[in-house]
């Protein structure tokens, strides 16, 4: 038997920076009730949802949009998750934003659909099964001959990001790619799989691919019914040619855009694995997700003296009457005119690569591998070097410059140039370049300490381009930014972009046969009359570094190819004009940064090859030997979905569904009259040997759900698979069917810092649902944030809840069995205000629910709605009355209802257990309530603020005490409380009215100025420190809903007398007062009334009686 005992490579893995709970009866308590309701609502069928049947409505006799509106509904999705593992509390960040959303369509008694698949095509499982192959064969079926080793490799720390760089928040470049992410220290594949849960004994039935597709969607639709996920499993599959149905509708996508000249053939860029032999899309990628090649102008310098060690390095190895060349690449080869030397690394090490019989080119390996793949070099793929030769010897070495002024230019040394960029060999145009011009001057400056001749750097720099700022615009930078060394690398980078923009957007030729053209028009011009002189080629590599899944650094590839062009003019305005929305039939993407980012993203995506030779996927259906690749099979499967139960009742497609149809049946045109591409036909029905009545159904089945209402993914996706499934269903279906929404969420952290196994702050979603229970783990993913900044996932919140909820339950049992309970009508006080405080809330939280704010919506709906309740007993409590019953049982119902969305399980129990309600809350929709009373809204902020100041004047008279000013009050002896209240404004106020009234438009409930504006009238007016929060209070008590004539003619919303009356027996026993007194008094008079007796006159000593104000009233505290 294998030993399973733990090695320390692998208890490094399960270290943890979570949270640890102390006490677990409450949790274990609530997710008695949890398994209980999804049970419940599994055997219910309660998220199984169907378009209206052919049988009820008879296809044709009512049309798709009047069907919708007699049965309104919701379709929403989220992208399937890759099926190489468990789902993350990051995945169920994602989940949750479709999953609150599903909740609240049903609440609002829409047929919400949210179904669910699982991603398997591509290089990732395929390369990890591979993976595993080999290494049982190193150690055994059950890793019994592993060994412990140090594992750890060195790796050198990044170089810090230039604080001075700017991130295109239209690419998403990933530092480290999402499976590098998910490794943590793990070496080897099968360690991977244990950090996971994976027990050691069955960790080699995955190396056999398919079992992958076997294993972990099981996993993840555990996983989300756990957490209680309204998904409609009947319609859950697997892609790939596991499914054939599924195999046959991609084989049906890629027909139909190829027919409509979307997908193209031709040589192309792309990202290239040398070892794996194919494409390396974003998901095949272990780092470097995101990244595109870098089309660059490679130069031919050609060697027309070497330097002495240089010829050293070379002599015999090449013929002699071979020419030899330096070969920078650039982006810039329109400044080519003012190239004055090359610079290489000294500390590089270069090759001398045979090009072709009489050529050879001095570069790095790394671009020779590049160029060995694109056409370059006489021999597809082979590399051939010649000779190795140090940077440092090709210091000195005579070369020519096409087009330069200076057509022979030294080589000189420079640290900066690095082997990870370009060719390692760069040309230098100091007039343009303010890194070139720094380093020729330091070299000039220091030739004996470069070991260099001083004319070698001091040759004329000649202007090329002319600029608003200079014809000369490096070293005018270099001089401006005061930038006296190569080493002022934050100031280079300034002074690089500042440059880059000036001299591409606004710069004209001042040289070379474009002279008089715009720099962005002369470039193309210049870089193509070089390649046509045979004096440079094109050359491209990746813009940053990739990694495949197989652990191959990749590289650049010329290669023939299908590929879905994405650049194509018109396809790409429509999509364009659709995401701007300009008339707000286009795409509601929720947030102007995601907009933006679409934009951007449309703005620079071109070609994207959709085939690959390796991996799992569908066949490419007119050329076999390619699979389709994994962000090209996955743009428009939301379709799928509303038919998808209709095809199969399992995952893999091999139990027939309601349809009762085989895949062979589901013929292209099938699909075409299914997605309204056309019309019903008896040949359709014929060829296909389908039921018109079948098909019919299916067509319904789609036209009712589409279109999508709402996707939701990671923002990291924009870049790719969300525009991808933009472009693809602009292209396959009619208008009316193109999605309608899509929300992009940030990334989650956990307790505040970056999700990462390697550091241990790490959890999978059933780590977080097994820890705390599904509702607590859904209010702190709705707690966590809403936008497409990252959010932050806090333990705290979800181990609060448990005891909140926990308490909750426990005093709704309780209270619903006190027989004390008042009965009757509802009092003026305590009771108006908690019932009016209760419509507020629910309102307040239908409308955050409504704009997809879960935030928001739970903090109404939940946390302010918990704190009126206490405050309501509270109240009840000083006043000596019992609770209202009438108002006990809409609290309870409110809450539950409220708590609907985001904690499903709970509400069911109250909804039921307490309630006695015969159906599931998941069948209930949103509360009706009237809209709150401004009086008693404006009432009830009095009572709170008024109660918070209480305590706060209390502090000030004692700090006012401590410092001498007063000694008549004991805060330990009995005390009692005075306070003041008047009827009347300050008269100093009047004016400030009648400013509000002239800038306030009470249609619109809104200033017509702005405030700075205002804040400028209110300054000439005098009385600025006082007048400003005066004017502040009107305003938000406008906002609030009071009204218009009520607040500028300056009388409060409520009696605030008799509330303040009212206050008395509260105010007694919170603040501990053995008596309080109310009184009235008025401005300039030294005498006030009584009114807690009767409005008997007395004397008014007392300074802060002069500062109260209607509704701000001050404070007396004194011994008794």
């Amino acid at each position: 038997m294998a030993d399973t005992s733990v090695p320390k490579a692998m208890a490094d893995l399960s270290i943890s920076k979570t949270k640890e709970l102390k006490g677990t009866e409450k949790r274990d308590t609530l997710i008695e009730i949890e398994k209980r309701y999804q049970q419940q609502w599994e055997e219910d069928k309660v998220f199984e949802v169907d378009a209206p049947s052919t049988e009820e409505f008879p296809y044709g006799s009512i049309s798709p949009n009047e069907l919708r509106e007699k049965f309104p509904k919701f379709f929403g999705t989220i992208a399937y998750p890759y099926m190489n593992g468990r789902l993350h509390a990051g995945h169920a960040f994602s989940f949750s934003k479709i999953e609150f959303h599903t909740g609240v369509a049903r609440m609002q008694g829409k047929r919400a659909l949210f179904p669910q698949g699982y991603h398997c095509t591509g290089l990732p499982i395929k390369a990890s099964a591979d993976k595993l192959v080999k290494e049982v064969e190193m150690f055994g079926r059950d890793f019994e001959r592993y060994k412990e080793e140090e594992e750890e490799e060195e790796v050198p720390a990044p170089a810090p990001a230039q604080k001075g760089a700017k991130e295109d928040v239209t690419k998403f470049n990933a530092k480290k790619g999402k499976a590098a992410a998910k490794k943590g220290k793990a070496k080897y594949q099968w360690q991977i799989l244990h950090s996971v849960g994976i027990p050691i004994e069955e960790i080699h039935l995955f190396a056999d691919p398919q079992y992958w597709l076997q294993f972990f969607p099981p996993e993840c639709k555990k996983d989300l019914t756990n957490f209680g996920a309204r998904i409609d499993w009947r319609r859950q599959f697997v892609t790939t040619d596991a499914n054939p149905y599924y195999d046959a509708f991609v084989r049906w996508q890629m027909n139909r855009l190829k027919e409509l000249n979307k997908i193209k053939f031709g040589k192309r860029y792309t990202i290239y694995s040398i070892k794996d032999g194919q494409p390396c899309m974003d998901h095949d990628r272990g780092e470097g997700e995101g990244v595109l090649p870098q089309e660059y102008t490679a130069l031919k310098l050609k060697v027309l003296e070497w330097a002495p060690k240089a010829a050293e390095a070379i002599k015999g190895k090449i013929p002699e009457d071979a020419n030899v060349y330096l070969v920078p690449a650039t982006l810039r080869p329109e400044t080519m005119y003012g190239q004055v030397c090359c610079f290489v690394g000294p500390s590089l090490s270069y090759g001398v690569f045979k090009a072709s019989e009489k050529e050879y080119f001095v570069i790095t390996e790394r671009a020779a591998k590049n160029m060995a793949y694109q056409g370059i070099f006489a021999k597809e793929g082979a590399i051939e070097k010649a000779a190795d030769v140090q940077g440092s010897d090709l210091i000195g070495t005579l070369i020519h410059a096409p087009l330069s002024f200076h057509p022979q230019v030294r080589v000189l040394p420079m640290d900066s140039v690095l082997a990870t960029k370009g060719t390692g060999v760069v040309t230098s145009v100091p007039s343009d370049s303010p890194d070139d011009f720094a380093m020729v001057t330091d070299l000039a400056k220091k030739a004996e300490f470069y070991g260099i001749k001083k004319e070698w750097a001091e040759l004329e720099i000649f202007p090329i381009i002319q600029t608003p700022t200079s014809d000369l615009l490096a070293p005018y930078l270099v001089k401006k930014l005061k930038i006296s060394s190569p080493k002022d690398v934050k100031q280079l980078l300034e002074a690089k972009e500042l440059a880059y923009k000036e001299g591409f957007y606004q710069g004209v030729m001042k040289v070379g046969d474009f002279k008089g053209e715009k720099v962005e028009v002369a470039k193309p011009k210049v870089r193509e009359q070089l390649i046509k002189a045979g004096e440079a080629f094109a050359y491209s590599e990746p813009e940053n570094k990739v990694v495949s899944r197989s652990g191959d650094e990749c590289i650049v590839a010329l290669m023939d190819q299908w590929y879905l062009d994405y650049g194509e003019d018109s396809w790409r305005a429509i999509a364009y004009d659709y995401v701007e929305n300009k008339d707000g039939t286009g795409l509601n993407s929720w947030s102007p940064d995601t907009q933006h980012a679409f934009k951007g993203v449309i703005d620079w995506l071109r070609q994207w090859a959709c085939a690959r030779t390796y991996g799992l996927g569908s066949k490419l259906p007119w050329d076999p030997h390619f699979l389709v690749e994994s962000l090209s099979d996955s743009t428009v499967y939301m379709a799928y979905y509303t038919i998808a139960h209709w095809l199969h009742t399992d995952l893999f497609g091999r139990e027939k569904g309601k349809a009762g149809v085989s895949p062979e049946q589901m013929i292209d045109e099938v699909w075409d009259y299914v997605f309204c591409r056309t019309q019903l036909t008896d040949d359709l029905a014929a060829k296909s040997g389908i039921p018109k009545e079948t098909l019919q159904g299916m067509r319904r089945e789609f036209e009712y759900f589409y279109p999508l209402d709402l996707r939701v993914s990671g923002k990291d996706l924009i870049p790719n698979h969300l525009t991808f499934f933009l472009y693809n269903h602009i292209a396959l279906f009619p208008r009316e069917y193109w999605p309608k929404s899509i929300r992009a969420n940030g990334h989650l952290q956990l307790n505040g810092e970056k999700m990462s196994k390697s550091t241990g702050n790490f959890m999978t979603l059933d780590d977080v649902v097994k820890k705390y229970g599904a509702d607590a783990a859904r209010v702190a993913l709705a707690d966590a944030g809403d936008g497409i900044a990252d959010s932050n996932f806090v333990e705290d919140v979800a181990d609060n809840t448990i005891l909140r909820f926990y308490n909750n339950k426990e005093w709704i049992e309780e209270v619903t069995k006190d027989e004390t309970l008042r009965t009757g009508e509802l009092n003026s006080f305590q009771d108006a205000l908690f019932d009016n405080e209760m419509n507020a809330l629910t309102n307040e939280a239908k409308k955050h629910y409504e704009e997809t704010s879960y935030k928001l919506a739970l903090k109404a709906g939940h946390y302010d709605f918990l704190n009126a309740r206490d405050s309501y007993r509270e109240a009840c409590n000083a006043a000596g009355i019992p609770l209202h019953k009438d108002l006990v049982w809409k609290y309870i119902r409110l809450q539950a209802l409220l708590l609907t969305p985001i904690a499903p399980h709970w509400a069911d129990f109250i909804w039921q257990e307490i309630l006695k309600e015969p159906k599931s809350i998941q069948f209930a929709r949103f509360p009706e309530v009237p809209d709150a009373i401004p009086a008693l809204s404006a009432a009830r902020e009095y009572v709170k603020t008024t109660s918070s100041n209480i305590n706060s004047a209390e502090a000030s008279q004692l700090k006012k005490m401590a410092k001498g000013k007063q000694s008549d009050f004991d805060p330990k002896k009995p005390k009692k409380l005075t306070v003041f209240v008047t009827d009347s404004f300050p008269a100093w106020q009047a004016k400030y009215i009648d400013l509000l009234q002239e800038v306030w438009d009470p249609a619109t409930n809104s200033q017509k100025i702005d405030d700075k504006t205002l804040n400028g009238r209110i300054g000439k007016m005098g009385e600025m420190k006082k007048a400003m929060p005066f004017v502040q209070a009107l305003k938000k008590r406008l906002r609030d809903g009071e009204p218009w004539d009520a607040v500028l003619s300056r009388k409060l919303a409520f009696d605030e007398k008799t509330t303040l009356l009212a206050m008395i027996p509260g105010l007694k026993r919170t603040a501990g007062l053995q008596s309080v007194q109310v009184v009235l008094v008025e401005e300039g008079s030294k005498n006030g009334k009584d009114l807690t007796n009767n409005g008997e006159e007395v004397e008014v000593t007392a300074p802060v009686a002069e500062s109260a104000l209607p509704g701000q009233p001050s404070f007396f505290f004194t011994n008794v």
